[in-house]
Protein backbone atom coordinates (compact mmCIF):
# COMPACT_ATOMS: atom_id res chain seq x y z
CA UNK A 1 0.00 0.00 0.00
CA UNK A 2 1.43 3.39 -1.05
CA UNK A 3 1.65 6.48 1.15
CA UNK A 4 -1.38 8.09 -0.49
CA UNK A 5 -3.47 4.94 0.11
CA UNK A 6 -2.38 4.82 3.77
CA UNK A 7 -3.37 8.47 4.25
CA UNK A 8 -6.73 7.82 2.57
CA UNK A 9 -7.37 4.81 4.81
CA UNK A 10 -6.56 6.83 7.93
CA UNK A 11 -8.87 9.62 6.78
CA UNK A 12 -11.70 7.16 6.10
CA UNK A 13 -11.23 5.43 9.46
CA UNK A 14 -11.33 8.73 11.32
CA UNK A 15 -14.43 9.78 9.39
CA UNK A 16 -16.20 6.58 10.48
CA UNK A 17 -15.04 7.13 14.06
CA UNK A 18 -16.45 10.68 14.06
CA UNK A 19 -19.83 9.60 12.73
CA UNK A 20 -20.17 6.81 15.29
CA UNK A 21 -18.99 9.08 18.11
CA UNK A 22 -21.82 11.48 17.25
CA UNK A 23 -24.51 8.85 17.85
CA UNK A 24 -25.08 7.78 21.49
CA UNK A 25 -26.91 4.65 20.28
CA UNK A 26 -24.22 3.78 17.76
CA UNK A 27 -24.63 3.05 14.04
CA UNK A 28 -25.19 -0.03 11.92
CA UNK A 29 -22.56 -0.86 9.31
CA UNK A 30 -24.79 0.20 6.43
CA UNK A 31 -25.55 3.60 7.95
CA UNK A 32 -21.94 4.25 8.96
CA UNK A 33 -20.80 3.37 5.43
CA UNK A 34 -23.48 5.60 3.87
CA UNK A 35 -22.55 8.62 6.00
CA UNK A 36 -18.85 8.17 5.26
CA UNK A 37 -19.50 7.64 1.55
CA UNK A 38 -17.85 4.22 1.56
CA UNK A 39 -18.65 0.78 0.25
CA UNK A 40 -19.91 -1.52 2.99
CA UNK A 41 -16.96 -3.88 2.52
CA UNK A 42 -14.46 -1.03 2.91
CA UNK A 43 -16.27 0.33 5.95
CA UNK A 44 -16.40 -3.11 7.57
CA UNK A 45 -12.66 -3.60 7.11
CA UNK A 46 -11.90 -0.23 8.71
CA UNK A 47 -14.41 -0.72 11.54
CA UNK A 48 -12.92 -4.12 12.34
CA UNK A 49 -9.42 -2.62 12.50
CA UNK A 50 -10.64 0.13 14.83
CA UNK A 51 -12.33 -2.49 17.00
CA UNK A 52 -9.12 -4.51 17.22
CA UNK A 53 -7.33 -1.38 18.46
CA UNK A 54 -10.08 -0.70 21.01
CA UNK A 55 -11.41 2.49 19.42
CA UNK A 56 -14.74 0.86 18.54
CA UNK A 57 -16.82 -2.04 19.78
CA UNK A 58 -19.58 -3.94 18.02
CA UNK A 59 -22.82 -5.26 19.48
CA UNK A 60 -23.59 -8.62 17.91
CA UNK A 61 -27.19 -8.49 19.12
CA UNK A 62 -28.16 -5.10 17.68
CA UNK A 63 -25.59 -4.94 14.90
CA UNK A 64 -24.56 -1.44 16.05
CA UNK A 65 -21.03 -0.11 16.33
CA UNK A 66 -20.16 2.02 19.38
CA UNK A 67 -17.23 4.07 20.63
CA UNK A 68 -14.66 1.89 22.44
CA UNK A 69 -12.55 2.33 25.54
CA UNK A 70 -9.45 3.57 23.71
CA UNK A 71 -11.37 6.43 22.12
CA UNK A 72 -12.49 7.59 25.57
CA UNK A 73 -8.93 7.27 26.85
CA UNK A 74 -7.53 9.43 24.05
CA UNK A 75 -10.31 11.98 24.51
CA UNK A 76 -9.73 12.14 28.23
CA UNK A 77 -5.99 12.64 27.67
CA UNK A 78 -6.75 15.61 25.41
CA UNK A 79 -9.08 17.16 27.96
CA UNK A 80 -6.63 16.69 30.81
CA UNK A 81 -3.83 18.15 28.71
CA UNK A 82 -5.78 21.37 28.65
CA UNK A 83 -5.52 21.52 32.46
CA UNK A 84 -9.23 22.19 32.69
CA UNK A 85 -11.05 19.04 33.67
CA UNK A 86 -9.33 18.07 36.91
CA UNK A 87 -9.74 21.46 38.67
CA UNK A 88 -13.26 21.85 37.28
CA UNK A 89 -14.78 18.62 38.61
CA UNK A 90 -15.45 19.86 42.21
CA UNK A 91 -17.09 22.97 40.80
CA UNK A 92 -19.23 20.94 38.39
CA UNK A 93 -20.40 18.86 41.34
CA UNK A 94 -21.27 22.03 43.24
CA UNK A 95 -23.17 23.26 40.21
CA UNK A 96 -25.06 19.98 39.87
CA UNK A 97 -25.95 19.89 43.57
CA UNK A 98 -27.05 23.55 43.64
CA UNK A 99 -29.33 23.25 40.61
CA UNK A 100 -30.22 19.51 40.54
CA UNK A 101 -29.38 19.55 36.83
CA UNK A 102 -26.50 18.18 34.77
CA UNK A 103 -23.35 20.32 34.94
CA UNK A 104 -21.10 20.64 31.88
CA UNK A 105 -17.66 21.97 30.97
CA UNK A 106 -16.89 22.93 27.38
CA UNK A 107 -14.59 24.78 25.00
CA UNK A 108 -14.96 26.22 21.50
CA UNK A 109 -13.08 24.37 18.78
CA UNK A 110 -13.45 25.11 15.05
CA UNK A 111 -16.91 26.65 15.28
CA UNK A 112 -18.30 24.05 17.66
CA UNK A 113 -18.52 23.54 21.40
CA UNK A 114 -16.83 20.37 22.62
CA UNK A 115 -18.07 19.01 25.95
CA UNK A 116 -14.96 18.11 27.95
CA UNK A 117 -16.56 16.87 31.14
CA UNK A 118 -19.93 16.41 32.76
CA UNK A 119 -21.47 15.66 36.14
CA UNK A 120 -24.89 14.14 35.54
CA UNK A 121 -27.99 15.02 37.47
CA UNK A 122 -30.17 12.33 38.96
CA UNK A 123 -33.14 13.43 36.89
CA UNK A 124 -34.46 11.35 33.99
CA UNK A 125 -33.53 13.79 31.22
CA UNK A 126 -29.98 14.81 31.93
CA UNK A 127 -27.77 16.29 29.25
CA UNK A 128 -27.73 18.08 25.91
CA UNK A 129 -24.34 16.78 24.76
CA UNK A 130 -22.29 13.93 26.28
CA UNK A 131 -18.53 14.25 26.95
CA UNK A 132 -16.79 14.43 23.60
CA UNK A 133 -19.98 15.63 21.94
CA UNK A 134 -19.93 18.63 19.61
CA UNK A 135 -22.61 21.31 19.19
CA UNK A 136 -22.66 24.27 16.74
CA UNK A 137 -21.42 27.23 18.72
CA UNK A 138 -24.51 29.41 18.22
CA UNK A 139 -26.82 26.56 19.31
CA UNK A 140 -24.97 26.17 22.61
CA UNK A 141 -25.27 28.08 25.87
CA UNK A 142 -21.58 27.51 26.55
CA UNK A 143 -20.70 28.57 23.02
CA UNK A 144 -22.68 31.78 23.23
CA UNK A 145 -21.26 32.58 26.69
CA UNK A 146 -17.70 32.36 25.36
CA UNK A 147 -18.56 34.11 22.11
CA UNK A 148 -20.09 37.09 23.94
CA UNK A 149 -16.67 37.89 25.45
CA UNK A 150 -15.13 38.32 22.01
CA UNK A 151 -15.14 41.42 19.77
CA UNK A 152 -18.04 41.82 17.35
CA UNK A 153 -15.63 41.55 14.41
CA UNK A 154 -14.50 38.12 15.59
CA UNK A 155 -18.10 36.97 16.00
CA UNK A 156 -18.85 38.16 12.48
CA UNK A 157 -15.86 36.20 11.12
CA UNK A 158 -17.11 33.06 12.84
CA UNK A 159 -20.59 33.49 11.37
CA UNK A 160 -19.15 34.01 7.88
CA UNK A 161 -16.96 30.94 8.17
CA UNK A 162 -19.34 28.47 9.82
CA UNK A 163 -22.83 29.87 9.19
CA UNK A 164 -25.71 29.52 11.62
CA UNK A 165 -26.28 25.74 11.35
CA UNK A 166 -29.72 25.87 12.94
CA UNK A 167 -30.60 22.67 14.79
CA UNK A 168 -34.20 23.52 15.80
CA UNK A 169 -36.82 26.16 15.09
CA UNK A 170 -35.47 28.05 18.16
CA UNK A 171 -31.90 28.35 16.80
CA UNK A 172 -30.37 31.67 15.80
CA UNK A 173 -30.62 32.10 12.03
CA UNK A 174 -29.67 35.72 11.27
CA UNK A 175 -27.16 38.37 12.27
CA UNK A 176 -29.69 40.75 13.85
CA UNK A 177 -31.00 38.10 16.25
CA UNK A 178 -27.42 37.06 17.03
CA UNK A 179 -26.41 40.63 17.85
CA UNK A 180 -29.43 41.03 20.13
CA UNK A 181 -28.62 37.77 21.90
CA UNK A 182 -24.94 38.65 22.37
CA UNK A 183 -25.92 42.03 23.82
CA UNK A 184 -28.28 40.32 26.28
CA UNK A 185 -25.55 37.90 27.41
CA UNK A 186 -23.06 40.72 27.92
CA UNK A 187 -25.60 42.58 30.04
CA UNK A 188 -26.71 39.75 32.33
CA UNK A 189 -23.49 37.72 32.41
CA UNK A 190 -24.87 34.35 31.38
CA UNK A 191 -26.14 32.66 28.22
CA UNK A 192 -29.21 30.51 27.61
CA UNK A 193 -29.73 27.75 25.07
CA UNK A 194 -33.52 27.92 24.87
CA UNK A 195 -34.23 24.62 23.10
CA UNK A 196 -31.86 25.76 20.36
CA UNK A 197 -30.05 22.45 19.97
CA UNK A 198 -32.59 19.93 21.27
CA UNK A 199 -36.30 20.67 21.59
CA UNK A 200 -37.35 20.11 25.19
CA UNK A 201 -33.95 20.91 26.75
CA UNK A 202 -32.58 24.21 28.09
CA UNK A 203 -29.07 25.16 29.14
CA UNK A 204 -27.68 28.06 31.19
CA UNK A 205 -23.95 28.89 30.88
CA UNK A 206 -21.24 31.31 32.01
CA UNK A 207 -17.65 31.83 30.96
CA UNK A 208 -14.52 30.83 32.91
CA UNK A 209 -11.57 33.22 32.66
CA UNK A 210 -7.86 32.51 32.39
CA UNK A 211 -4.87 34.28 33.98
CA UNK A 212 -4.62 36.87 31.20
CA UNK A 213 -8.34 37.70 31.27
CA UNK A 214 -9.04 35.38 28.34
CA UNK A 215 -12.14 33.12 28.11
CA UNK A 216 -10.72 29.60 28.43
CA UNK A 217 -13.92 27.57 28.72
CA UNK A 218 -17.49 27.71 30.01
CA UNK A 219 -19.61 25.85 32.54
CA UNK A 220 -23.32 25.21 32.24
CA UNK A 221 -26.32 23.37 33.59
CA UNK A 222 -28.75 21.62 31.27
CA UNK A 223 -32.13 20.07 31.92
CA UNK A 224 -35.64 19.40 30.76
CA UNK A 225 -37.42 22.57 29.62
CA UNK A 226 -40.42 21.69 31.80
CA UNK A 227 -38.14 21.94 34.84
CA UNK A 228 -36.09 24.85 33.52
CA UNK A 229 -38.83 27.46 33.84
CA UNK A 230 -37.99 31.16 33.33
CA UNK A 231 -37.75 31.53 37.11
CA UNK A 232 -35.36 28.58 37.42
CA UNK A 233 -33.32 29.78 34.44
CA UNK A 234 -32.77 33.10 36.21
CA UNK A 235 -31.80 31.33 39.46
CA UNK A 236 -29.47 29.01 37.56
CA UNK A 237 -27.94 32.02 35.80
CA UNK A 238 -26.91 33.53 39.13
CA UNK A 239 -25.56 30.19 40.37
CA UNK A 240 -23.65 29.44 37.17
CA UNK A 241 -22.08 32.91 37.16
CA UNK A 242 -20.97 32.55 40.78
CA UNK A 243 -19.46 29.08 40.31
CA UNK A 244 -17.79 30.09 37.03
CA UNK A 245 -16.20 33.01 38.89
CA UNK A 246 -15.05 30.69 41.69
CA UNK A 247 -13.54 28.27 39.15
CA UNK A 248 -11.81 31.17 37.38
CA UNK A 249 -10.26 32.24 40.67
CA UNK A 250 -9.20 28.68 41.54
CA UNK A 251 -7.42 28.44 38.16
CA UNK A 252 -5.67 31.77 38.66
CA UNK A 253 -7.98 33.49 36.20
CA UNK A 254 -9.57 36.90 36.29
CA UNK A 255 -12.22 38.76 34.35
CA UNK A 256 -10.75 41.51 32.13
Amino acid sequence: MGDSQIVQSVDRALTLLEHIAGEPDGLRLSEAARRAGLAASTAHRLLTTLEQRGFLQSDAHSGHWHIGRRAHTVGAAYALSRNLVAPAIPFLRRLRDATHETANLGVIEDGEVVTLSQVESREIVRAISPPGGRVPVLCSGMGKAILATRPDTEIERLVRRHGFRAATSHSLTDRSATQTEIARIRKCGYAVDDEEYVIGLRCVAAVVWGPEGEPVCAVSVSGLAARMTPEKVARCGDIVKRIAADLSQAMGGRAP
